[in-house]
């Protein structure tokens, strides 16, 4: 099984590039934290490499910048080529599979530090992604307005 999922903040704005077949890619890198601190109590992190297609690298170069906290879901992959020196480079990166946008466009992200960055996200596609805080009128019985013909008691359910 090669399953990969990272949660981590971009290195530096996507920029989206086309293969000769005119498909659209995008490389980047994301800072991953480690779960733990360095002897003088500074976390560390790690840099990965990733890689996204089609349309999923046209909407995540839209709409992601530097900072832009995403989450990522995919696989290990691994390639290898030659330089223009003939020198044979190995490459290991996550071949992206979806990728879900975590922050709102207001959000702050210095957290990771990055400082502060406006994130260029369309608001109502983002909506549909985030959990929406619900209003005390949403909790009643969605069953109360309901009329039958039934004259079930509570009792008479076996559950």
């Amino acid at each position: 099984m090669n399953k990969v999922v990272l949660v981590g903040r971009l290195t530096r704005d996507p920029e989206l590039r086309y293969t000769a077949n005119n498909i659209p890619v995008v490389q980047f890198t994301i800072a991953v934290n480690r779960t733990y601190t360095s002897k003088t109590g500074e976390r560390q992190a790690d840099f990965i490499n990733c890689v996204v297609w089609r349309q999923q690298a046209e909407n995540f170069a839209r709409y992601m910048r530097k900072g832009s906290l995403i989450g990522i879901d995919g696989q290990i992959q691994t390639r290898n080529y030659d330089d223009a020196n003939g020198v044979r480079r190995f490459v290991t990166e996550v071949l992206c599979e979806s990728i879900h946008f975590l922050e709102p466009k207001s959000a702050s992200r210095d957290n990771a530090g990055f400082g502060d960055f406006a994130m260029n996200q369309d608001t109502n596609q983002f909506e549909s992604q985030m959990p929406r805080q619900s209003s005390p009128e949403e909790h009643k019985n969605p069953f109360e307005d309901i009329k039958s013909d039934f004259d079930i008691s509570n009792d008479d359910l076996p559950f």
